[in-house]
């Protein structure tokens, strides 16, 4: 399937259901302060955007091959998404509450194809 910045954000704001969506702290890979945005989950990828209202995500993490954890940081309630091999960076969300971060922490877990093909496997 080929990709590109129109298609993404079409369906970044859509109609269609999003898994989970609500505003996250996400701390900055070269400023590490903690910025407010808006987050939608729909399937295994996880759209950002600076409002609410925004009509173009500032940016889409693809949820393939990643953990999600609970981390140490300055920020309450705070949680990794973190990706396999050497170079891969490393997201820290932070939500705003206790049941906010575990909601976010269950969907994102829940949220890769390689999810799906284990409970699956389990079912059949």
């Amino acid at each position: 399937m080929k990709l590109n910045e129109r298609s993404l954000a079409f369906y970044a704001t859509c109609d269609s259901p999003a898994d989970n969506a609500g505003f996250l702290y996400k701390r900055g890979e070269r400023h590490t302060a903690y910025h407010r945005r808006w987050f939608v989950l729909k399937g295994n990828m996880l759209f950002y955007f600076e409002e609410r209202e925004s009509r173009e995500p500032v940016g889409v993490i693809v949820l393939e091959g990643c953990t999600v954890e609970l981390c140490d940081s300055a920020e309450e309630f705070a949680f990794a998404i973190r990706f396999g091999g050497t170079k891969s960076r490393t997201y820290v969300l932070a939500a705003e509450s206790q049941a906010a971060m575990e909601s976010w922490v269950k969907s994102l877990s829940r949220a890769s194809f390689d999810y799906m093909r284990l409970v699956v496997r389990e079912l059949e």
